[in-house]
């Protein structure tokens, strides 16, 4: 493959076709060092047309290739197999803002942008990119599609499904699709960007997108509240909706457990509460006008105190106390990081469901393991939960985790049966690929092989992530 490897270096540059093991090693290790691949070379174009080139040669070869961005997934969607075929496609030099159109509230961003990138850039425009997550600051736009993120922020805003107008995609054969258009209505056929949502990279790699934007915040109120059980979470929801509407802008469940795990391992933090209960709700309601939200949300909060959905609570009186609340939300996967594996999923179900969910998962798992130690928290307000299983000990949670088969079973059979997803944020990648048989129906199956089909005949887009491969007829 000399050759072939000298043909991507005549495309991007001799110092962007990474063959040294030492290099490659970043790009061939998922975030949380679960999955690890091999590759033949990691390449770093810098503009779509380099890209394009790239993927025509690769196609030329019969080469895979793996697109990838930030590399901070949780499901191995953006690592390579082990088979040392593939190519890893780091879009990470794709990083430019190409245009903000203040009056349609859209801007228009490359693959390799950071989320973090595109919020300051619509700040400076006097707008709001409201997609949030805790990897803001390395997760791309790219990886952000490809996986249909969600983050704090989907209650009042939506995912990136609903956060996307139009896409720039350099097909499995090469050709590049211009679809960036700022359209809010376009009704001309099929919704071609919406088959790259969400895909993982299986059917093209997305370079630029067209992302609504939104008038700015300018006002803010955030509290860390105790609530008695997840029902009485629910029923907060729904009364903060009732009385605060549309400015509730996120509401986060915490277990004890998960916020233990914070303090334990992330310096620095401090409980919000001097007693802690088994669950807690970070709330944040937000303006684009200039209103005092505190008297309002503090009304709220007294209300539900009232009714018994609360049992304590403080509102931030500043803005370092509410980066200091969010801290503790956002610190929670890196401190599961710390601590060690643990058995993840990010399931979704309907709000109304969740504290059935956590009550039927918890008494079957606690069957199966009396000391189970289960970590909980996640976007309640719109039903997306990560339920993460582990044992306290280190020993006891290495043979737990070979039990990850029958856990799965337990947690996603119950998922199923309230009506629920598997995968609500995260995708599916290497993880869960293998699950999706039990839980989609044939007919679904078939046509999402179909649609791989029609878009990369040949399996060369990112194999062995969201379908399980189908072995080649001789």
């Amino acid at each position: 493959m000399d050759g072939f490897i000298q043909e991507l270096r005549l495309i991007v540059g001799h110092s962007h076709v990474l063959t040294d093991a030492g290099d490659m090693a970043p790009y061939l290790v998922d975030w949380r060092g679960r999955y690890k691949g091999t590759a033949r070379a990691v390449v770093l174009p810098a503009t779509t047309q380099e890209l394009a080139d790239v993927v025509c040669q690769c196609a030329a070869m019969d080469v895979p290739m793996v697109p990838q961005g930030g590399n901070t997934g949780l499901c191995g969607g953006a690592t390579p197999v082990c088979d040392g075929r593939a190519v890893v496609l780091s879009l990470r030099r794709l990083d430019r803002i190409r245009a903000i159109d203040a009056d349609n509230n859209t801007v228009t961003v490359e693959a390799g942008c950071t989320l973090m990138a595109v919020q300051q850039a619509a700040a400076a425009a006097g707008r709001l990119f409201p997609l949030s997550l805790a990897s803001e600051g390395s997760c791309t736009i790219g990886g952000n599609l490809s996986t249909n993120a969600g983050g704090v922020q989907v209650l009042r805003y939506g995912n990136m499904r609903e956060l996307v107008l139009g896409l720039e995609v350099v097909l499995p054969d090469g050709r590049i699709w211009d679809g960036l258009r700022g359209l809010r209505k376009d009704n001309t056929g099929y919704d071609l960007k919406q088959l790259f949502v969400g895909a993982e990279g299986t059917l093209g790699m997305i370079t630029a997108a067209v992302l609504k934007l939104f008038p700015a915040t300018r006002s803010r109120s955030t509290a860390w509240i105790m609530v008695p059980d997840p029902q009485s979470a629910v029923g907060l929801l729904g009364l903060m909706r009732d009385t605060c509407g549309d400015r509730v802008t996120a509401f986060e469940l915490v277990g004890r457990s998960a916020l233990d795990l914070v303090l334990t391992h992330i310096p620095g933090m401090r409980a919000p509460l001097p007693s802690g209960a088994e669950w807690s709700v970070l709330l944040e309601l937000s303006d684009s006008s200039d209103v005092s939200l505190d008297d309002r949300l503090a009304k709220a909060l007294a209300l539900a105190v009232e009714r018994g959905l609360a049992i304590d609570g403080v509102i931030a009186g500043s803005l370092a106390q509410v980066h200091a609340l969010w801290a503790l939300r956002e610190n929670i996967s890196e401190a599961q990081r710390i601590e060690g594996f643990s058995i993840k999923h990010d399931v979704s179900v309907p709000v109304s469901r969740i504290p059935m969910f956590l009550e039927r998962a918890r008494a079957a798992l606690q069957a199966a393991w009396p000391d189970v130690r289960i970590v909980a928290f996640g976007h309640i307000g719109d039903g997306n939960l990560h339920y993460n299983l582990s044992k306290p000990e280190a020993a006891g949670n290495q043979e737990f985790i070979s039990l990850t088969p029958e856990a799965n079973r337990i947690v996603h059979d119950l998922v199923a049966g309230l009506g629920g997803s598997i995968s609500a944020e995260h995708g599916l990648g290497q993880l869960k690929r293998d699950l999706l048989p039990r839980y989609k129906s044939p007919v679904e199956i078939d046509m999402m092989r179909a649609i791989k089909q029609a878009f990369d005949p040949s399996g060369l887009m990112n194999p062995g992530k969201v379908l399980a491969v189908k072995e080649k007829k001789a």
